[in-house]
């Protein structure tokens, strides 16, 4: 199955210009990772593949103002899901200067005026809190719940893609739930179950 038509078939509302953004993010990606090595997605399948699971929370995330990606990389997810939420201001955090380049040029590109890049550790970021924290690929999960903690409140949610040991890392005393697909565990925290 191609990659719009599974898009398409999320039970999801995708703005008219995802497509476009999409197809473009594709073709510079793939040219910049030939020169800088962004990303280990090297063909069309494993990208596709990086794009759906990035894009696939939108189907069970509650709507919000503001989200803060930690460690994007080439965007995933966070550039997708500011691709997918254009109401959504979407903070970047990016450390690696190659990285946060693209990102920037990216953003210049397609005209995504609800994207912010930041070039730093997250670490080193003043404190504001997000309504939606995100991470994939990043570290462990009470790591991840450390670096996060100058962005968040009790109001706001976590959402980090894991795979199956997800479930070793989860602290018992967290509202979280689990939502899994057939390669993802996207772990929801400030969420009931």
């Amino acid at each position: 199955m191609n990659l719009k038509t599974a898009l398409l078939e999320l039970e999801a509302e995708l703005p008219q210009s995802f497509f476009y953004n999409i197809q473009k993010y594709k073709e510079h990606l793939f040219s910049w990772n030939r020169v800088h090595n962004l990303t280990g997605a090297r063909d069309e399948k494993t990208m596709d593949e990086f794009i759906y699971d990035s894009i696939y929370p939108i189907t069970f995330l509650p709507k919000v103002k503001n989200l803060l990606d930690i460690g994007t990389g080439a965007g995933f997810p966070g550039l997708i899901l500011a691709m997918g939420l254009p109401d959504t201001q979407v903070t970047l955090v990016e450390p690696l200067a190659k990285r946060a380049s693209f990102l920037q040029f990216i953003k210049a590109n397609l005209e995504l005026e609800n994207v912010k890049v930041i070039q730093k550790k997250v670490e080193e970021m003043p404190h504001e809190i997000f309504e939606l924290v995100t991470s994939r690929a990043v570290t462990d999960t009470n790591m991840l719940l450390a670096l996060s903690k100058n962005f968040r409140d009790e109001d706001s949610k976590l959402l980090f893609y894991k795979g199956e040991r997800v479930y070793d890392e989860v602290p018992n005393d967290l509202k979280y739930k689990i939502i899994k697909t057939q390669n993802r565990h996207y772990l929801l925290i400030g969420e009931d179950k």
